[in-house]
């Protein structure tokens, strides 16, 4: 049995509060259909999700955000940070 070692807990401490300051950030910006629509997306693809995430956070603390995001505005930056897909096609001689 391993016991935490006391250099681990204020980083813990630090993330914990980094988490949180997040969300906050999250909260102020993003409307509740655009945070639910989020937190899907973080079940599903968690480093799409990141990057909105950062994405956000970043223009919020530009000042270039202001008011709360819809889930409309949040669906277009969605589109805008997603790589487009590649369709192949394979043509046989």
């Amino acid at each position: 049995m391993s016991f935490p070692e006391s250099d681990d807990l204020p980083q813990d401490n630090n993330q914990n509060e980094h988490a949180a300051q997040k969300d906050q950030i999250l909260k102020q910006i993003l409307s509740p259909e655009a945070r639910m629509r989020l937190n899907n997306i973080k079940m599903v693809k968690s480093e799409l999700s990141d990057l909105v995430e950062q994405y956000l956070i970043g223009m919020a603390t530009q000042g270039k955000i202001h008011g709360q995001l819809t889930d409309e505005q949040l669906k277009q930056i969605l589109l805008s940070i997603q790589q487009p897909k590649r369709d192949f096609k394979i043509n046989r001689i």
